[in-house]
């Protein structure tokens, strides 16, 4: 098994959500989430003055996934997030030793 934790724009959160329905990922989780990349923010204008916004408002979507699966996830997720732009996101690959079940305890 394998998080993937990916870091959209908000604007993408439904076509990524609509691609990995597309594949049969079952759940994910999605928050709300502020930070920067390479671009490090821009410049706004609020009432006349200039000010520097450094954490842009993103999208985090965290799925565990077989590990027959994660390409096609990884895959869904770059494809449909995708806009050509500076600040598209970024897609992590983390290795998930055990998972359990709260209700059940069973564990996979």
């Amino acid at each position: 098994m394998q998080l993937i934790k990916a870091i959209v724009r908000p604007d993408k959160v439904d076509d990524v959500k609509d691609a990995l329905t597309a594949i049969q990922v079952a759940g994910m989780t999605v928050s709300e989430v502020r930070g920067h990349g390479k671009q490090k923010g821009h410049t706004a204008i609020y009432r006349g003055k200039e000010y520097q916004v450094s954490l842009l408002p993103k999208m985090q979507i965290e799925t565990v996934v077989p590990d027959a699966i994660v390409d096609a996830a990884v895959a869904a997720i770059i494809g449909a997030g995708r806009t050509g732009e500076i600040g598209d996101g970024r897609v992590f690959v983390i290795p998930v030793g055990r998972s359990y079940k709260i209700r059940t305890g069973e564990t996979e």
